[in-house]
């Protein structure tokens, strides 16, 4: 089993987590998705995932596929599935923005990006509100918060300064050995 990515981006991360906790047998092939010409996926974006004939062009299928065949089940709740769903447009929106702002675009002067910032924090704030998992007991949907705020704060995105939740999510994640296995590197 191949997942291809970068090791900066928080969806190749969460996989890798995933892949880390299966005890299947795997490798990460590092990939820059802007600057290849054919990278062997049609959605032009990491992560995606070769297993003999099978292939997975997203975080999400991917995922799901690791953790059933290590015999765990996906994000079988309703309410962990949204959180998953909302931590998927926070990174959407940011990710965006970034791209946007490397590739020039003064993304304050633009209606569209100033919508994303809004989202941003208005999803924060939501992510903020949910419950805490008990440490050692991060889910899918932890752990796709957990990156995607870790991400944020990488990349010097947003602040979670007055997000006292998101910042004891992210402590309790800190506590786990594959989430750190899987830090960035110093950029």
């Amino acid at each position: 089993m191949k997942l291809f990515g970068s090791f900066t981006s928080p969806f190749v991360r969460h996989c890798r987590i995933a892949l880390m906790q299966s005890g299947l047998d795997w490798e990460m092939v590092e990939l820059d998705i802007h600057n290849c010409k054919n990278p062997g996926t049609p959605t032009l974006r990491v992560p995606f995932l070769h297993d003999g004939g099978l292939t997975l062009t997203d975080s999400t299928p991917i995922l799901k596929y690791v953790r059933e065949k290590s015999g765990k089940a996906f994000i079988p709740d309703a309410q962990d599935l949204d959180r998953y769903c909302l931590a998927n447009t926070l990174l959407d929106s940011a990710i965006s923005l970034f791209l946007l702002e490397r590739s020039g675009l003064d993304i304050n002067s633009n209606a569209y990006t100033r919508r994303q910032q809004t989202r941003i924090e208005r999803v924060l704030s939501e992510l903020d509100a949910a419950p805490l998992p008990e440490s050692g007991r991060l889910g899918d949907a932890d752990y796709r918060v957990a990156v995607a705020v870790a991400w944020g704060q990488f990349r010097n995105r947003f602040s979670i300064d007055s997000h006292t939740n998101l910042q004891r999510l992210l402590a309790i994640a800190e506590e786990d050995p594959s989430f750190c296995a899987t830090v960035p590197p110093a950029a």
